[in-house]
């Protein structure tokens, strides 16, 4: 399966919450799309109710499903509870990084951004979006002008939006570090982690 590059804000209004940045379309109709949205409820299975979480999750963080069922697998195999791994490894994924510090606007910003080369992680350069960011790392963005006014613009846009603990961020240097991992506490998901697991576990 492709990755999701359609409208967002129908995804958003098809699952009733905001996946991405709500728009004022949705928060005008918060509800299903179509002519039968605001009417529409649906009695949901066990089955229907993994899957959506687990299409939720993926949409959200833009990843195909070979892609997203290839994490499970390795969260799967570590020792540790397997959907707060599964989480942590989405979350730790460079373009979330590069999210989570408000270098970019948006997760697919991120992922664009880590792909043509504006992200430099320990002083090299890395443009790909699926890299795994460890304790300890230094993300920064590339010294030219062009991305670091993309990246300035968009710190501008997300001053509203907390960077996470296990993150410290300089913004004169337009660097990061990640001092920790993410613990179970922070993470915040918008789904039920669980419900993704028996999914994938039938």
């Amino acid at each position: 399966m492709a990755r999701y590059t359609g409208p967002t804000t129908r995804i958003n209004r098809r699952f009733g919450v905001a996946l991405f940045p709500p728009t004022k379309a949705f928060e005008k109709k918060p509800y299903a799309p179509g002519i039968h949205g605001p009417r529409l409820r649906r009695k949901m299975s066990t089955y229907s109710l993994g899957l959506n979480e687990k299409q939720k999750l993926r949409l959200m963080f833009g990843m195909t499903e070979k892609q997203f069922r290839s994490t499970f697998e390795k969260a799967k195999n570590k020792r540790g509870v397997t959907g707060e791994i599964f989480l942590q490894m989405l979350e730790t994924r460079l373009d979330s990084v590069v999210y989570s510090i408000g270098f970019a606007k948006t997760r697919r910003q991120a992922r664009q951004m880590v792909n043509h080369g504006h992200v430099v992680v320990n002083g090299h350069k890395v443009d790909i979006a699926s890299f795994q960011v460890s304790a300890g790392d230094e993300v920064e963005i590339k010294a030219s002008s062009n991305s670091r006014q993309l990246a300035t613009a968009a710190m501008e846009e997300t001053r509203a939006r907390t960077v996470p603990l296990w993150i410290s961020r300089v913004d004169d240097a337009l660097k990061a570090t990640v001092n920790r991992l993410p613990a179970a506490d922070d993470l915040d998901p918008i789904v039920n982690v669980q419900l993704i697991v028996e999914f994938y576990s039938r």
